[in-house]
């Protein structure tokens, strides 16, 4: 009898991790409470990647006679559009998602899943009618929310979530974000873009500060976040916003979480804005999954721990995806490949999860693209490092496209040449990382990099230019 593999969760985890199961010779069902897709293709990457190629567009658009083109007439964003366009996307990958799971002999449930017992689930349908489904082997791929804050409440209206961004119906005057991380930073480029006045609020010294985020591309994102007129305050957080009047009044104070020692007060205890989107963080969808009743402790505020095999402390049960936190890797294409492990070991195999070469993009405008260790990172780890750096202006097809700002970053093993990191900004960066991952993915030395042809005129010769200066013998750089 074939086994029954229960996956909860039909996000980029969880339907990777059904199909691979099912490709396995698995029994399986998917239990998902919303859409195919999970966060990432409804909440998350894929719309708001469909709201920056329409930013992009406009841009440029506006910006036609520079490029020889003559526009008769304004050029105006279609915010009711641009929606409309979103849906029949989201739409069209849904239907795909559902297509693959049935053509597996995949089994979806819409519901929401709670587990009853070792090998038990019950399902809730939207009318309340529930559905009693067993299990051989259990897989939870739940992920996440945004997180809520107590003092400043998502209300849908004036206080929004990075969900509700999504769903707005008009380009509003002003926005302020709270929080500059990948969210708020994707966000704020977006609706700057759209002609809205932007403001983002980051507790820490700098936008983007993340480990992964080398120091020098938040620096560079900063400058081009101004020539935006994003207005960006750092070392800054918000402690209540009032929205009694027509929009929202806001109160600003200096950051206690700030990393910079010789942060300052706000110039302003105050400002005023249209809209605020909080975008500081997410939480964990485990607390109505019946865990307990499985013996499956998750610590606070609720995440799951497993070990690199994806399994968790109960025999037969893996998680997969965001719902694991900050100990891992928060990112779709990591889930999707945890989905890839955990449904191999579930079916007998031995796969274990490996996260030294995982890409991150970040659709800012420009693009960051980043891989492998920063250079601060590196330093705190005691490794002895050579890094290059190189500008896009030294290529010619950023000139011909005109977007030459950005650079490309490398960190270098001394004794060996092991690349170890690199991380790019600018256009199309978060393609160009590939190149990048690859190369730390297989422990290549920037001298394998350098000794490359690379295609000319591309984008992808900087990863040429600045491993050609990394060993000494730069070209353009």
């Amino acid at each position: 009898m074939a086994q029954k593999i229960m996956v909860i969760g039909g996000g980029p985890g969880g339907y990777v991790a059904a199909l691979r199961a099912a490709s396995l010779g698995a029994d399986v069902t998917v239990i998902e409470k919303e859409n195919l897709g999970g966060t990432c293709l409804n909440w998350g990457c894929i719309p708001s990647k469909i709201m920056k190629n329409t930013a992009d567009i406009l841009y440029k658009c506006q910006r036609a006679k520079d490029f020889g083109i003559h526009v008769d007439g304004p050029v105006l964003p279609d915010m009711a559009a641009l929606m409309t366009r979103k849906e029949k996307i989201l739409e069209s990958q849904r239907a795909g998602i559902a297509g693959l799971l049935k053509n597996r002999g995949v089994r979806v449930e819409n519901g929401t899943g709670r587990v009853t017992g070792n090998g038990s689930v019950q399902v809730t349908a939207g009318d309340g009618s529930t559905k009693s489904l067993i299990w051989d082997k259990l897989i939870i791929a739940t992920g996440t929310t945004p997180m809520n804050v107590a003092d400043f409440a998502f209300d849908g209206k004036k206080i929004l979530s990075s969900n509700d961004i999504l769903m707005l119906g008009h380009i509003p005057e002003s926005l302020t974000i709270v929080g500059g991380g990948v969210i708020g930073c994707e966000f704020a480029c977006i609706f700057a873009a759209l002609g809205t006045k932007v403001t983002v609020v980051e507790a820490l010294s700098r936008p983007l500060p993340l480990p992964s985020v080398d120091t020098s591309i938040s620096k560079l994102l900063l400058r081009e976040m101004k020539k935006q007129k994003i207005t960006v305050l750092c070392d800054t957080v918000v402690t209540a916003c009032d929205t009694s009047g027509k929009g929202c009044t806001i109160t600003l104070a200096k950051s206690p979480f700030t990393d910079n020692p010789k942060a300052k007060e706000p110039k302003t205890d105050t400002l005023s804005s249209d809209l605020m989107a909080v975008c500081i963080g997410r939480i964990p969808l485990s607390s109505n999954l019946g865990l307990e009743t499985i013996g499956l402790d998750t610590p606070v505020p609720g995440w799951i721990p497993v070990n690199d095999r994806m399994e968790t402390a109960v025999e037969h049960v893996y998680a997969i995806g965001d719902i694991l936190g900050p100990a891992r890797v928060m990112l779709a294409h990591v889930a999707s490949h945890e989905g890839l492990v955990a449904a191999a070991n579930a079916m007998g195999q031995d796969e274990t999860m490996v996260y030294d070469a995982v890409p991150g993009a970040i659709f800012t405008m420009p693009e960051i693209g980043t891989v492998g260790v920063s250079e601060e990172e590196a330093l705190q780890k005691g490794l002895d490092i050579d890094t290059a750096s190189v500008n896009f202006r030294v290529l010619g097809k950023a000139h011909a496209i005109d977007e030459i700002a950005g650079e490309a970053k490398m960190i270098v093993e001394k004794n060996t040449g092991r690349v170890l990191g690199v991380h790019i900004i600018g256009p199309h960066a978060t393609d160009l990382i590939a190149e990048a991952t690859l190369a730390i993915a297989k422990g290549l030395t920037v001298k394998d990099i350098a000794h490359t042809i690379h295609a000319h005129p591309t984008l992808a010769e900087i990863m040429g230019e600045v491993s050609s200066k990394a060993v000494g013998m730069p070209v353009h750089a």
